[in-house]
């Protein structure tokens, strides 16, 4: 390899680096004000490095709220929204890419509307609705709105568009058609696909704080965002190491889940629009 490629690769890498900078710093920031001691938090000059790593910190923002339920309720919302959305997102795409029926264009169409509406809009016609169910405060609440997914459904379309009809056609010769080849082929063969949107969905839902914060009134099913900010809210004096303590127990799962699978998250996203 000559002088002039390694000189490429060294600029590439370092505005990555400097891209990453300002992306990272705040997450490091976090960290490490979460292990910092009190009166190490404010300093004169910037501590970068703290002199005492007081792990202790997690403890105390733990049991200063009952973050250990709000973990729960987090952990089984965010699982039922996402199955609901595997669920529903992969038969809806299989029947858009691979059945034949009248009307599947304008379907389509009408999903592809619903990606561009934002979700806000239907927030006032769904807690009406649940308000009539009696589901007010309950997981069903927080879970039935966002069992469907039109972005599931159109990410997963275009992965079921890629596998060739020729593979279909063998299938078929085994007597394996329908949900059989949905099962046996199409869901294995869109794996990264299919864990590309799970992040996606868990992320979104993860995360959530307008929707929880309507339709919750208690701690009986409030999920960590929410918990966060009451959190923030009853904390009189501000102990920043407390409150970056207890936002990693909302941000760390995420992240980890994140490098977990960062290869499948890049590769589907590569593959998903080949065919459409």
């Amino acid at each position: 390899m000559g002088a002039k490629p390694l000189i490429l690769r060294a600029l590439t890498y370092l505005v990555l680096i400097l891209a990453l900078f300002p992306i990272l710093l705040p997450i490091y920031w976090m960290i490490i004000t979460a292990v910092k001691p009190k009166d190490e938090v404010f300093t004169f000059t910037p501590e970068w490095v703290p002199h005492t790593v007081a792990l202790s910190n997690f403890g105390l923002a733990w049991n200063s709220a009952p973050f250990g339920h709000y973990f729960i309720n987090s952990v089984v919302v965010t699982t039922g929204i996402i199955f609901l959305q595997l669920v529903t997102s992969t038969l809806a795409a299989y029947a858009l890419a691979r059945l034949r029926f009248f009307g599947r264009g304008v379907l389509f169409l009408i999903i592809l509307s619903a990606m561009i509406l934002p979700i806000q809009i239907t927030f006032l016609a769904n807690f009406v609705t649940l308000k009539n169910f009696g589901w007010l405060d309950t997981y069903q609440g927080l879970v039935i709105p966002f069992a469907a997914s039109a972005f599931g459904t159109f990410l997963l379309r275009q992965a079921f568009l890629a596998v060739p009809p020729a593979l279909e056609d063998a299938a078929r010769l085994d007597r394996c058609t329908g949900l059989s080849f949905l099962w046996n082929f199409l869901v294995p063969l869109s794996r990264p696909t299919l864990l590309a949107f799970t992040l996606v969905a868990l992320v979104a839902h993860w995360n959530d704080y307008f929707w929880p914060l309507i339709v919750t009134n208690t701690d009986a099913v409030r999920t960590l965002p929410i918990g966060l900010g009451m959190f923030i809210a009853q904390e009189v004096t501000t102990d920043w190491n407390l409150l970056m303590a207890a936002t990693l127990f909302v941000s760390a799962p995420l992240l980890i889940a994140f490098f977990v699978a960062q290869r499948y998250f890049i590769s589907s996203f590569m593959h998903s629009g080949l065919k459409g």
